[in-house]
């Protein structure tokens, strides 16, 4: 039987529709929380709530531009409207956009620093909002990545965004902290999902270069992410936990 260690939490996970976000939201959502699924895609932000109910859970779908200021607000106000308040939410929704330094565009690097630093900063501001009204206490958690610690070819922008993530987890523990509210990062390396299965190469060229011997599944990911937003880590905040199978600890290039 499955421990409802979230029962009577309601979470907001971005980009949600696949991959890690997709198991974020399905295992908290299986854990006792109501979940509002957002992904920028509507059909597959539908099919998640869709799957996930059907094994149990509660949740909302809400299709959407994670970016977007506006948008933030109008998932903080649904999470409210549909589960009454709002105690947890994941910034997982980000984009990866490769690149040569010398040759990378401008609209290019204002896509990348959108969703994945102004996308993040106001989710954990409105949320943070609205749990300081409810005086409930909460988690608020960013996905960063191994490429704000490591240099990766191609991902100059990228890396940048992340290790910005790292440090305003690290800011917020100063602003937040006084209300119960705990922030963290989760950097996952290696990753199989949808999108990078994609590559033929993928499994095997990580395989051969991560320490343990395969890349991380959604699901190693997932569960460094529910232990951070659990009641478990009620004093851990401003925190990064790395998810990579020991690759940063010897970090030999894929190429």
């Amino acid at each position: 039987m499955t421990t409802k260690k979230f029962a009577e939490q309601v979470a907001i996970v971005t980009g949600a529709g696949q991959g890690i976000g997709y198991e974020i939201a399905r295992q908290i959502a299986l854990s006792g929380a109501s979940v509002l699924i957002n992904d920028i895609n509507e059909d597959l932000a539908k099919k998640a709530a869709t799957d996930i109910a059907a094994a149990g859970g509660i949740c909302h779908p809400l299709a959407g531009d994670a970016a977007d200021v506006d948008f933030i607000q109008q998932m903080v106000d649904a999470a409210v409207q549909h589960f009454g308040k709002l105690t947890i939410a994941v910034a997982n929704a980000g984009i990866t956009l490769f690149g040569d330094f010398l040759n990378y565009p401008a609209a290019s690097l204002q896509s990348v620093m959108n969703l994945n630093l102004q996308g993040s900063f106001f989710l954990a501001q409105r949320t943070a909002q609205q749990i300081i009204k409810q005086k409930s206490g909460g988690r608020i958690l960013f996905m960063s990545s191994v490429t704000g610690h490591q240099a990766h070819q191609d991902l100059a922008a990228y890396g940048m965004t992340k290790a910005a993530l790292e440090m305003l987890a690290k800011s917020l523990v100063v602003e937040l902290s006084p209300y119960q509210i705990t922030v963290n990062t989760v950097a996952p390396g290696a990753t199989l999902t949808e999108r990078t299965l994609e590559d033929a190469d993928y499994t095997a060229t990580w395989s051969r270069i991560t320490p343990m011997g395969r890349p991380a599944t959604v699901q190693d990911v997932a569960s460094a992410v529910l232990f951070l937003v659990s009641p478990e880590a009620g004093h851990i905040t401003g925190q990064n936990l790395v998810v990579d199978g020991g690759w940063t600890a010897v970090s030999p290039s894929p190429y």
